[in-house]
């Protein structure tokens, strides 16, 4: 029954989404609500967590083929599945975000190798054909020697392009809310965290009730999300305190804006509240950790919480004006810092999201990921 509404509700959100494709491709940027100063917008922010839960995915798979831990058998597929299609729905976020979408090509052939932009579409592009390969023998050949290679080869694939976000952000010097050492060395702890969020909502709402790991499995799972968790809250700590007390005037504004500003509801309340304090209360607790549903429901509010972060990241830095009386200097369309996406980035994001549902439910059924089943049929 829960597969059937989750069906219906990817299917619902990517008809709102083609909406918004259609809105995208006839209109260009003219109904997104970013624009010359705020020039990043929701797009960017859910291509960093969709590339953040692929990367983590990637390295969770490695608990079954590289390090062969027995209560993770047959769960690598599932985390390389959902790997892929996160994958997939990042970069399609961050293709919409792009003027010139046919000019894609371009970065490929015509690139500046110094540019972390051209090394992290290069490495996106080498971490995609790794884990197709790796889920192409995970499904025929679980024991092959060529996935262990692939998967050894992957694993510091996966930390450089989670850690390259978070460089990208951190070289712009002149966004002091992002320049911080913290950023390349915080992605790839909420990438894994990302992943194991997943990997409960898959587990928990879809696994095969027969399996009995599967409650073990979730108490694991549940641990690794609760040490995880327990580590992002650090790092948003030490992030936050260094910034105030360091009180460089556009680093201390971008921070209050998102404690006390237009983004405080979305802190305190989606981020920490609803995506980390009430996770942390319920999987701290075996009784409830080891249950199915509730289980893969607080993974489903720990990726809400992840995803609200990466906004959260991308968007008070971008609504302080870098120089003092810019915001009246000049008045027109799309010169405001005042961001919140229009209806048609909503749509689109939508459509995002439920493409990559359908698709992971789809690759559950066709390729037998919750079953002992490791062939896919001819």
């Amino acid at each position: 029954m829960l597969k059937k509404i989750a069906y219906g509700v990817g299917g619902l959100a990517l008809l709102v989404g083609l909406w918004g494709l259609y809105d995208r491709l006839v209109f260009g940027h003219q109904n997104a609500d970013y624009g010359s100063y705020v020039v990043w917008g929701l797009w960017v922010a859910m291509y960093l967590f969709f590339a953040g839960v692929a990367a983590g995915g990637f390295m969770l798979a490695s608990l079954d083929y590289l390090f062969n831990i027995r209560l993770f058998k047959g769960l690598g597929k599932v985390a390389l599945w959902g790997a892929l299609v996160s994958l997939g729905a990042g970069l399609l976020s961050i293709w919409l975000d792009l003027g010139h979408m046919e000019r894609i090509w371009k970065v490929f052939l015509q690139g500046n190798p110094r540019s972390v932009m051209w090394q992290m579409v290069w490495g996106y592009t080498l971490f995609g054909g790794i884990i197709v390969l790796s889920l192409w023998f995970a499904l025929r050949q679980p024991e092959s020697r060529w996935l262990k290679l692939l998967m050894l080869v992957g694993i510091p694939v996966s930390l450089f392009v989670s850690g390259a976000v978070g460089a990208l952000l951190g070289v712009q010097a002149s966004r002091p809310f992002w320049h911080v050492g913290l950023l390349p060395v915080q992605f790839p702890f909420f990438s894994l965290a990302s992943g194991a969020a997943m990997l409960l909502t898959a587990v928990g709402l879809f696994g095969d009730p027969r399996d009995e790991r599967r409650p073990q499995q979730l108490w694991v799972l549940a641990l690794i999300t609760v040490v995880l968790q327990l580590v992002k809250l650090y790092f948003l700590w030490a992030d936050f305190s260094q910034s105030m007390y360091g009180n460089m005037p556009l680093n201390v504004a971008a921070v209050n804006e998102v404690l006390f500003g237009q983004y405080w509801w979305s802190f305190w309340i989606l981020q920490l509240i609803v995506g980390s304090l009430i996770p942390l209360v319920v999987l701290v607790q075996p009784r409830l950790a080891r249950r199915n549903h509730i289980a893969g429901w607080m993974g489903v509010l720990v990726l809400i919480g992840f995803a609200v972060a990466r906004a959260n990241i991308v968007f008070p830095a971008l609504s302080v004006p870098e120089l003092e009386g810019l915001t009246s200097a000049f008045t027109g369309l799309h010169l405001d810092f005042d961001y919140f996406p229009s209806a048609m980035e909503w749509a689109i994001t939508a459509g995002v999201v439920g493409l990559a549902v359908l698709g992971f439910l789809v690759g559950a059924d066709r390729l037998f990921l919750f079953s002992s089943k490791t062939e896919v049929t001819q």
